[in-house]
């Protein structure tokens, strides 16, 4: 293993470290993985977003297009690093302009998410941005987005993983890069 590596890891293995961990929030059973405490230590935001964007430097990403909310604090400085533009994907009802609309599943119900019709130009290279790897409902839907509006997929990227949750399975044509997994 290279020093380059050993260091990387130690760095990953820090961060993960740095997560605070609550029981049964945001209800019984559920083990809740707080990213604030690593986002208020400015060294480790900025070595997650070293972390993050490494992967795609030179890489030709012309948007980097991220999830409302959490997804958010990641998508813009990336994007910002990647010397691309940035594509927020919002609720619905929260964007001005004529929009697409994707609707996805949840545990209880579904749950829609949206973009405007002009955010990206057909085959214009795209990073998609966001907090947490689930479930995966919500990346493939934004993912579905992205492919309305004709740009070229060429990767995911999370902050945290949940590996039992399998999402990587409904995202399985996509390069998928997430720094801390459980």
């Amino acid at each position: 293993m290279s020093p380059v590596q050993t260091t990387r890891e130690s760095r990953l293995k820090e961060l993960k470290s740095a997560i605070r961990e609550i029981p049964d929030f945001p209800k019984k059973g559920i083990l809740f993985y707080d990213i604030t405490t690593l986002l208020k230590d400015p060294k480790s935001f900025s070595a997650i977003l070293e972390e993050m964007a490494s992967p795609y430097k030179g890489a030709g990403i012309r948007k980097v297009v991220a999830i409302e909310a959490r997804g958010f604090i990641f998508g813009a400085p990336l994007a910002h690093r990647l010397g691309a533009g940035f594509v927020p994907i919002r609720k619905p009802g929260k964007l001005p302009a004529d929009v697409y609309e994707s609707t996805y599943s949840l545990e209880y119900g579904n749950s829609t998410i949206a973009v405007h019709q002009d955010a990206i130009g057909r085959g214009e290279r795209v990073l998609l941005v966001d907090d947490l790897l689930a479930t995966g409902g919500t990346m493939e839907a934004a993912v579905d987005l992205v492919k309305r509006l004709g740009g070229e997929i060429f990767g995911l990227a999370f902050l945290v993983e949940l590996l039992d949750l399998k999402g990587r399975d409904k995202l399985k044509n996509y390069d998928i890069q997430s720094l801390i997994q459980y």
